[in-house]
């Protein structure tokens, strides 16, 4: 009733100004005709009769036009109420507590309670997404959107505060109950489902490619060629059909495909099982027939996501195929690549890499290489083999080499007793002082800039040339002039030796030379029981004619006691997991002279040889507190892929990770629970 009280105040202040007005005008006529005056008397009788009219009028009207007022306002009220009580959007009030003080005849259709049965309680009993605490230290007004039987809701959530529409004497003495909370209930169920439907028509671009079509074909027999290929073609057609899409085959072994968007999460749920389906055709073919897939979305241009599916069926190649990688915008995402792929018989993409390699160096007058941190023996000898190519050509060259280089050592030091090679390491920082436009980069085993050994060189060399056997990860060399990355090599030296072929001048490797790629083989095929092919052995053999000496090779990488007892450690803490995997680990001793990372390699390799062991990962930790994990398989389970989970990658059967901040039990327990969810979705 406060405001019917100041409704009347302002009543009262209507009346009595003209009043006031007419005393005022009386005086303004007696000061200006003066008090003898006839028209003064006549002037001050009609102001004295209209302040009586006035007053009569107040005294007899003010009871009447309060009453009209009042009623006035309070129908008003009912009008507002009955308009709010019958609004076509739900509309409901909250004490901040979240409790209901009233609701319209909306809310109470959306929540299916009968009108006639008050509402109380707090929100969250009607809607579960509507906690109490949403409505504490609520800001003016903000809105969510609130799913609720099968309809969706724009909730719109006001506060407001009650006491601004009292006194100031009232607002001093303001309480918590002045607040409550507005809420509006929009629907908005058919505006998103017209969203969803036009998102899930959006036209997603894919290519599928053969990997092996030349390979597979030379293996057999002509008349069973065409058997094979309409298989293969009949496979892809009556697969991809099943998700609406149109299929054009391009060349033997490519394709391209488009299909909506909405089939994206089947294809996901199903693994692509297309690479699995192809994989399993036999015409008497000795070898399988697999294919990569690429494919790009998350973009409303469709030549966007056609570039995105080049991008991303580059990287499944570059993975070593017989995978499918989906690029959905920035990011990248994996399936399929268990197998450890097809090695190449042509030689036709060395030559091509080796000719461009030639035709970039002509413009340089100097070439840094640079392999990763804490090298190994195939990082040494790759670049080794590169500054032989480059020494070749006329140019200056220069190894990017650190202090931490214990697994090599041996390797390192026989260079320091031949002459001609005083000049040819320098260090990180040397290196980065040695850039000018005439620079180029040759990054050679590693393909991820954060491994490399001196990762400020990429940001300042323009000419980037890449050289490597891993298979490729979502962290890739972005500024790459050139990229050879051939997931099919056995190592970096083994690319390296087979470009030596395809230079205009033949190269003359110096003996020292030859040991040190050659070692670079040797220990990245454990002895030539990993990821040997054909291709292996006709480096080794080239490798040997040039000087490579296996017995002086063999003397460089002996291990000392205390690094066979570490490695004995490895074996002995060993522990079965899921009766196939092993996990160990090794504590280095500071005292063996050998990277922590050799010993673990060491034992990995060791654990293959256990009955029934398809993996084995060892983990140690090194001086600067960061964990080198070394995993291996013998090719029934893809350790890249497991490796890759923890931010690191390698190879199917060599892989490994660099772990920061986690004890080796914290890394053991997170391996045993990727091993298992792998192996339970068949991923590995």
């Amino acid at each position: 009733m406060e405001s019917g009280k100041r409704l009347r105040n302002k009543i009262k202040y209507v009346i009595i100004v003209p009043i006031i007005l007419a005393l005022i005008l009386v005086g303004i006529v007696a000061l200006s005709f003066g008090l003898e005056a006839k028209e003064t008397f006549i002037a001050l009788g009609i102001a004295a009769a209209y302040v009586v009219v006035v007053i009569v009028v107040y005294v007899k009207m003010l009871p009447t036009i309060s009453a009209a007022v009042t009623d006035y306002s309070l129908e008003q009220g009912k009008v507002q109420k009955e308009m709010l009580h019958g609004l076509a959007v739900p509309y409901v009030l909250l004490d901040t507590d979240g409790r209901v003080l009233w609701a319209n005849a909306m809310f109470y259709k959306m929540v299916d309670i009968k009108e006639k049965k008050n509402i109380h309680g707090r929100m969250d009993k009607y809607i579960p997404e509507l906690d109490s605490s949403l409505f504490e230290d609520l800001p003016g007004e903000t809105s969510m959107e609130v799913e609720y039987r099968d309809h969706k809701y724009n909730a719109v959530i006001r506060r407001m505060d009650l006491s601004r529409a009292f006194d100031r004497e009232d607002q001093e003495e303001r309480k918590d109950d002045d607040i409550v909370i507005v809420m509006y209930f929009f629907d908005v169920t058919r505006e998103r489902l017209l969203e969803k439907e036009n998102e899930d028509q959006k036209l997603i671009a894919g290519l599928a490619y053969i990997d092996n079509y030349d390979e597979v074909m030379d293996s057999m027999d002509e008349v069973r060629h065409s058997t094979l290929t309409a298989l293969v073609d009949r496979k892809i057609n009556m697969y991809l059909a099943n998700i609406d899409a149109i299929v054009k085959r391009m060349e033997n072994d490519k394709y391209l495909f488009v299909f909506p968007q909405k089939y994206m999460q089947i294809l996901r749920s199903d693994r692509f099982s297309l690479l699995d389906e192809v994989k399993a055709i036999n015409v008497r073919n000795e070898i399988p027939m697999t294919i990569s897939i690429g494919i790009g979305a998350g973009s409303n241009s469709f030549q966007e996501c056609f570039e995105n599916a080049k991008v991303a069926i580059g990287l499944a190649l570059g993975r070593g195929g017989d995978q499918a990688a989906v690029k959905y915008g920035d990011q990248v995402s994996y399936f399929g690549g268990k197998s450890t792929g097809t090695e190449k018989n042509t030689r036709v993409k060395a030559r091509v890499k080796a000719q461009a390699f030639e035709e970039l160096l002509e413009n340089k007058e100097k070439v840094l290489i640079m392999a990763h941190k804490r090298p190994d023996a195939d990082a040494f000898g790759s670049a080794v083999g590169i500054w032989r190519l480059v020494t070749t050509l006329k140019k200056k060259a220069y190894i990017v080499l650190n202090d931490d280089i214990e697994a090599i050592r041996p390797v390192v030091n026989s260079f320091k007793n031949v002459e001609g090679y005083a000049d040819m390491l320098v260090s990180g920082q040397q290196a980065v002082g040695m850039v000018d436009q005439t620079t180029m980069l040759v990054v050679c085993d590693v393909n991820r800039p954060s491994m490399t050994a001196c990762e400020e060189l990429l940001t300042m060399v323009n000419t980037v040339v890449v050289f490597d056997h891993h298979r490729q990860s979502n962290e890739p060399i972005e500024n790459a002039t050139l990229s050879y990355i051939e997931p099919f090599a056995s190592s970096a030296c083994e690319l390296i030796t087979e470009m030596f072929q395809y230079i205009s001048i033949k190269p003359k490797i110096k003996p020292v030379e030859a040991d040190a790629m050659y070692a670079g083989i040797l220990i990245d095929t454990d002895n030539y029981q990993n990821k040997t092919g054909v291709r292996t052995f006709e480096a080794a053999s080239y490798l040997r004619k040039a000087g490579a000496d296996i017995t002086r090779v063999r003397k460089m990488f002996r291990s000392t006691l205390t690094s066979m007892k570490e490695r004995a450690q490895g074996i002995s803490n060993a522990e079965l997991y899921m009766r196939v995997f092993a996990l160990s680990y090794v504590d280095p001793d500071p005292g063996s002279g050998e990277a922590p990372t050799v010993p673990a390699a060491k034992a990995a390799n060791e654990l293959l040889n256990v009955e029934n062991v398809k993996a084995s990962f060892v983990v140690t930790e090194a001086d600067d507190g960061i964990l080198y994990v070394s995993a291996r398989s013998i090719g029934d389970v893809n350790v890249q892929l497991v490796m890759e989970r923890f931010n690191g990658g390698g190879h199917a059967t060599i892989a490994g990770a660099q772990l920061k901040g986690k004890t080796k039990e914290e890394f053991f327990r997170e391996l045993r629970s990727v091993l298992r969810e792998m192996s339970e979705e068949g991923s590995i």
